[in-house]
């Protein structure tokens, strides 16, 4: 783990019960906003994969593909039944059906004890969909029962995770020439997807897509 050198939000790079348990040849059932098809998003992370080439070893940069927003846990694959998963990909449709789409702006970095992270502008939207899924879960286990808490989200996209302990300095000194612009996103969706960690990092396949108001 990257030891961190600022006063940044501690919300680690994953919910806590995914971060501790996710094992090879695990499978969990989260949520995410993905970013297929956003290009200025790709265009950051690219820039950012660029600059921290260097380093070599020390991080594992984020291919295109597998970047993303995390938002909601529900279980592991084996012990959430499907139907309940079904259950609230359908609940979450009809509440997500009255949250607009919105715009975000992804940038500047932050180096966190697992990854480094691009804050997300303005947040409140993407809250917003969190508590819609939070609610969705809710209205199928009951509302005692959603999996994580609400407080404690701070929204943001990885493009690296940390592949061992070390200190941050060399990551510092990497980012400190870059030159960059915020990337300029559009959400539209929110992803039901089953996740693992089988390769370094965090990929997944698409177990529903559910659209915004």
């Amino acid at each position: 783990m990257i030891r961190s050198y600022d006063d940044s939000p501690r919300d680690h790079a994953k919910p806590p019960v995914l971060a501790a348990r996710l094992e090879r040849r695990r499978r969990f059932y989260t949520w995410h906003l993905n970013f297929e098809g956003q290009e200025d998003v790709h265009r950051l992370a690219a820039e950012y994969r660029s600059a921290l080439a260097s380093l070599g070893e020390i991080l594992t940069p984020i291919p295109d593909r597998w970047l993303h927003l995390t938002m909601q846990g529900i279980g592991f694959v084996g012990e959430v039944e499907e139907t309940d998963v079904r259950a609230v990909a359908d609940a979450a449709r009809r509440r997500l059906a009255d949250v607009p789409a919105f715009g975000l702006r992804i940038g500047p970095e932050v180096i966190a004890p697992e990854a480094v992270l691009l804050h997300v502008h303005p947040d409140g939207p993407v809250r917003e969909v969190r508590t819609a899924i939070r609610a969705a879960i809710g209205d199928v286990f009951g509302p005692g029962q959603v999996p994580e808490t609400a407080e404690g989200f701070t929204p943001h996209v990885s493009v690296a995770y940390s592949a061992g302990d070390g200190p941050v300095e060399p990551i510092a000194r990497a980012l400190s020439g870059l030159k960059t612009a915020a990337a300029q996103a559009r959400i539209s969706t929110a992803e039901l997807i089953v996740i693992h960690r089988d390769n370094q990092m965090y990929e997944w396949d698409t177990y529903a897509t559910v659209p915004l108001g």
